[in-house]
């Protein structure tokens, strides 16, 4: 059996506790689809393409992930690159009740479709996107939670301005 697996996401930016989960899954499942969403309704740091090419940059070793970009439904995305599993993070009990929210709509939205949850590595499960972005802007050290061209991105990104 041929399992393809999406894991979703702005990924505003890549944090090694994506790529944790990226590497995980890609042991699990045959192939993994690491799905940049465009996301309209958010202001993020990373324009769509700097986030696909800095997720692209942050698997290429890993020979059964693809990275694509998608600006639809997710079970739509899911459906055209024939992935049947949704791969989600939970990082805490926080998160949880969005996920499950979530799951239930893209089950109902696309029944064949299934969704998995992966907890993060111990020494990942304290990162966001968000607490990085912060951390950046205010000249923290982030090397210890992004891949090295993900932290001269965000300085570049922070001194630009």
């Amino acid at each position: 059996m041929n399992v393809t697996a999406i894991y979703p996401g702005t990924f505003d930016p890549m944090t090694l506790g994506h790529v944790d989960l990226v590497c995980r899954a890609s042991r699990i499942f045959d192939r993994v689809i690491l799905a940049v969403a465009e996301s309209k309704a958010k202001t993020p740091l990373f324009d769509f393409a700097e986030r696909l090419g800095l997720a692209r940059e942050a698997v290429a070793d890993l020979v059964n992930v693809e990275v694509i970009g998608f600006h639809s439904l997710l079970v739509d995305c899911a459906r055209t690159h024939g992935a049947t599993v949704i791969l989600r993070g939970l990082r805490a009990v926080s998160d949880f009740e969005f996920e499950f929210q979530m799951a239930g709509m893209n089950r109902s939205l696309g029944p064949e479709i299934e969704t998995i949850f992966l907890t993060p590595g111990e020494r990942y499960a304290f990162l966001s996107s968000s607490v990085i972005r912060e951390i950046a802007k205010f000249g923290g050290d982030v090397s210890a939670f992004v891949p090295e061209h993900v932290r001269a991105a965000l300085v570049r990104k922070f001194t630009a301005d």
